[in-house]
C-alpha cells in the first residue's frame, strides 16, 4: 500500500515479516530441537522420541556434536524469530516536492538506534538507477544515485517479481521527481 498525494509520495518497504523467514525459522527450531534430543539421548542412553533411535550413537564424540549443532540452531532459529518480531528493514520511502526533501526511514534492532531516518535534499538527486542481473540468482534492485556518486537502495532485493513490475515504478517515481532514470 502506498500513499499518493499531489506534492508527496510514500512507498512502504517491506521488513523481514516474509513467508520464506517464517519457514526458515520453523524449520530450523524443529532440527535443533530434534538435534538436541538425539545428543541428550544418547547420553541417557535412553529414546526419548521412540522413532529417533539413538541406540547406535556413542555420547562422545556424536552425541555431544549433535547437541552443539542444536544448541546453534536453536540460537539462529531465536535471531530470525527476533527479527521477524521487530520486522527489521520494514519502513518507506518518502518523497515530499513541496519541502524538497526525500526521506528514508527504516526500522532497526531494538536499541539506541532502532529508528533510522535518514534526509535528503531531492535538488541532490541525480537519476534513479536500476540494476538487473538476470539468471539462477536473479536481483533487481531499484536505487537513488546521488550527485557525489553514491547509490542508496530504494527497494530489496526480491522486491519485483517482474522487470515490467520494477520499470514501470521506477519510470513513475522518475516522473513524479522529475529525474534521470538510468539502467533500461
Amino acid at each position: 500500500m502506498n500513499l499518493q498525494v499531489e506534492n508527496v509520495r510514500v512507498y512502504y518497504v517491506n521488513g523481514s515479516r516474509k513467508i520464506e523467514n517464517f519457514c526458515w525459522a520453523f524449520i530450523l527450531l524443529w532440527g535443533a530441537l530434534g538435534f538436541s534430543t538425539v545428543g541428550f539421548s544418547s547420553y541417557l542412553r535412553k529414546d526419548l522420541i521412540p522413532f529417533l533411535s539413538a541406540e547406535q550413537i556413542l555420547f562422545i564424540p556424536q552425541g555431544l556434536v549433535m547437541c552443539f549443532y542444536g544448541i546453534a540452531g536453536f540460537f539462529i532459529s531465536l535471531y530470525l524469530w527476533s527479527t521477524i518480531w521487530w520486522n527489521v528493514g520494514s519502513g518507506y520511502n518518502k518523497f515530499d516536492k513541496r519541502k524538497g526533501v526525500f526521506s528514508l526511514f527504516r526500522w532497526g534492532f531494538p536499541g539506541k538506534n532502532r529508528r533510522i531516518l535518514i534526509q535528503f535534499l531531492i535538488e541532490d538527486i541525480q537519476s534513479i538507477r536500476m540494476e538487473v542481473q538476470e539468471g539462477f540468482l536473479s536481483r533487481r534492485v531499484l536505487y537513488m544515485r546521488m550527485k557525489s556518486q553514491q547509490n542508496i537502495p530504494l527497494s530489496r532485493i526480491e522486491e519485483y517479481s517482474t522487470l515490467e513490475e520494477m520499470e514501470s515504478k521506477a519510470a513513475e517515481l522518475a516522473r513524479f521527481s522529475k529525474l534521470s532514470l538510468e539502467g533500461m
